[in-house]
């Protein structure tokens, strides 16, 4: 926990490490910013601190043009932390207020509308719908910069109700209208995203990015027909089909990172390059956050790096790969068939029961099938029909949301799920980020990034124990 002095120093510096932790507004200019922002420091008693952009948008302070504060990773805690309100942020960014409203978040975590209210104000400085406020405005700033769809259509897909409503958040937010946000958009932007190439982004991380340890990866367990990896290493792009909410999509994503330009402070980390598309607008927010746990972006390599660099045998693994991830999954299902049938398993099960795509992208050709397709069918495997039969009746959650400790003792009550393929799921599907495999050997010292420790022994060859 840093005091408010310490987040100054923090932004005195402009220490990049910080971006998303924390948010700091100018009174006297009615901005806020991330903690790198390259502008002239603002003097000690002009500044306020917030712990998220909700907050700070809530308190009426508008968005930075420099620094882009909305647009910075999210906070790592979030991944950590399983209670309540760990678990509420997740949900929100995967669009469950925009889906469901307030009362289906509360419904998913098994409180009330006005406890969830109470407790993310409390802790966040926002409540659920000023925190999906927030990720919409994001949502539409994205739209209007990279696609050229009319602006009525865009507000819709961004998760509004109104247009009018999301002219007043994005004026509120952005201080201008979707069409001045429009015009401020790189030159040729929209024509890029109008070509039928899909929606371009940067899905933006903190700090060092082992983009080649993931990328063999996702190479490694493709699925034929949902994934494919192509290009050099070095160069590699990955490709996969999406079933989305309100439609389906086809991403991709590029080996490569990028970082900033320098802007006199220290701004570390960088982006992926991707593309996005979508048969349906208002699935982007969705998709986006969908990638994001794929590639594990939300990580606190700083963190991660640090306790783990103190343990004598992973110091040396963690300087030869500073900023390791963990991959996630885009679905949870998906997580689970590669953990009990392995690539060529899940490849015959899609052959046999994934959804033809209406319009195939090359070897993308099918979506992985639903839980419905699955459940109670004797040809499928045993545990995989189970676990699929209880995601169907509720019995199992694996959404973003989900309670850890209760996913795990509902898959190991599954018939034919052991403790090691439970806990490997339980990371795949449910990014925790301090899990080790049973029968492993794992110091206190490790915690609460187990799950990355055990991920530098296998990157490196060596067998956990």
């Amino acid at each position: 926990m840093m005091d408010e002095d310490s987040r100054y120093e923090a932004v005195r510096s402009r220490d990049g490490r910080f971006d998303g932790a924390f948010f700091f507004a100018v009174e006297t200019t009615g901005i806020y910013c991330r903690p790198s922002c390259p502008a002239v420091t603002p003097k000690r008693r002009n500044v306020r601190f917030y712990p998220t952009a909700a907050a700070a948008q809530r308190s009426g302070f508008r968005a930075c043009r420099r620094c882009r504060p909305d647009a910075v990773p999210g906070s790592a805690e979030w991944n950590v932390r399983a209670d309540v309100v760990g678990r509420a942020v997740r949900l929100i960014a995967d669009g469950v207020v925009d889906r469901e409203g307030v009362a289906g978040l509360a419904a998913r975590l098994g409180y009330s509308a006005r406890q969830v209210q109470r407790q993310l104000t409390a802790e966040l400085g926002a409540g659920p719908v000023a925190l999906a406020r927030a990720q919409r405005a994001h949502t539409a700033r994205l739209l209007l910069r990279t696609t050229d769809l009319p602006v009525t259509e865009i507000a819709f897909a961004a998760g509004f109700a109104s247009v009018r409503q999301f002219n007043d958040t994005v004026r509120e937010v952005y201080a201008a209208t979707p069409t001045e946000v429009r015009r401020a958009a790189p030159r040729g932007g929209a024509r890029r995203a109008a070509d039928g190439t899909g929606i371009p982004l940067r899905l933006a991380h903190r700090g060092p990015y082992q983009a080649a340890a993931v990328f063999d990866q996702l190479a490694r367990e493709a699925v034929p027909g949902v994934e494919e990896v192509t290009g050099r290493p070095g160069a590699r792009t990955y490709r996969r089909t999406l079933r989305l909410p309100y439609g389906t999509g086809t991403a991709a994503v590029a080996e490569r990172t990028r970082a900033p330009r320098a802007g006199g402070g220290t701004r570390p980390g960088g982006w992926l390059d991707a593309r996005l598309r979508l048969t349906d607008p208002r699935d982007l927010t969705t998709a986006v956050q969908r990638l994001r746990r794929l590639f594990d972006l939300d990580a606190d390599p700083y963190a991660v790096d640090e306790r783990l660099s103190a343990d004598p045998r992973l110091a040396p693994l963690v300087g030869a790969r500073p900023g390791l991830r963990a991959p996630g999954s885009v679905d949870p299902l998906e997580a689970a068939a590669r953990v009990l049938l392995g690539p060529a398993g899940c490849g015959c099960l899609v052959e046999e029961y994934g959804k033809t795509l209406d319009v195939p992208d090359g070897a993308l050709t099918r979506l992985f099938p639903e839980p419905a397709a699955l459940a109670g069918r004797t040809d499928v495997p045993a545990p995989l029909s189970a676990l699929a039969a209880a995601l169907v009746d509720g019995t199992l959650r694996l959404d973003p949301g989900a309670d850890r400790d209760e996913a795990q003792r509902e898959l190991l009550a599954l018939p034919g799920m052991d403790a090691a393929g439970a806990a490997l799921i339980r990371v795949r599907a449910l990014g925790d980020p301090d899990v080790t495999p049973p029968g492993v050997q794992a110091p206190d010292a490790w915690r609460p990034w187990r799950t990355y420790a055990v991920q530098h022994l296998h990157v490196a060859g060596e067998p956990p124990r």
